[in-house]
């Protein structure tokens, strides 16, 4: 089994992976120790995410004395409405609001191995905002744009029902 295959485990509480070079972002973790289901203890390295071509998985454990990448089952569901299914020969993981299927999966010598698992990455909010200081209307701007933006943005609609009804004609000169 490669390193690039992860493995569906109901009895996994979070994602795990050994492999740091698959991860996109990793904080550093205390060291607490992860307790595997024979009781062995195993140090959690950090928390990131992977992100691959066919993968994409939040909130993902490092523990890099593991031997697979392990998808739990429950933090799948946990994510978002997310139905996992199963069949002797397949699973399949669909987004219950959507109806979009997310992931898919292959069963081999009794276990389930992902061939793709898009799991929505959240990215950090201050990464996403625009600055929006340089924008700027001058009377140069088109009158639509100057009406919308003095009437609290207005919509389209509302703004030509104004204007057919000569409702600017007195504010024209402001």
């Amino acid at each position: 089994m490669s390193h690039s295959e992860w493995v569906l485990d109901s009895g996994a509480s979070h994602y795990i992976s050994p492999d740091s070079s698959s991860f996109t972002f990793a904080s550093p973790s205390s060291s607490i120790p992860v307790i595997t289901a024979d009781g062995t203890p195993m140090p959690l390295i950090g928390v990131g995410s992977v992100v691959t071509p066919y993968l994409s998985l939040p909130n993902v454990y490092l523990i890099t004395n593991l031997k697979l990448n392990l998808a739990s089952d429950g933090q799948i569901c946990d994510s978002c409405d997310y139905l996992v299914m199963f069949s002797g020969s397949f699973c399949c993981v669909q987004d219950l609001q959507t109806q979009k299927l997310i992931g898919t999966g292959r069963r081999e010598y009794g276990l389930y191995i992902f061939d793709e698992l898009k799991v929505p990455v959240v990215v950090p909010a201050a990464t996403t905002t625009v600055d929006l200081s340089s924008f700027r209307l001058s009377s140069s701007s088109s009158s639509f744009y100057l009406w919308h933006s003095r009437l609290g943005h207005v919509s389209s609609s509302r703004l030509r029902f104004f204007g057919i009804h000569g409702s600017f004609r007195k504010f024209e000169n402001l």
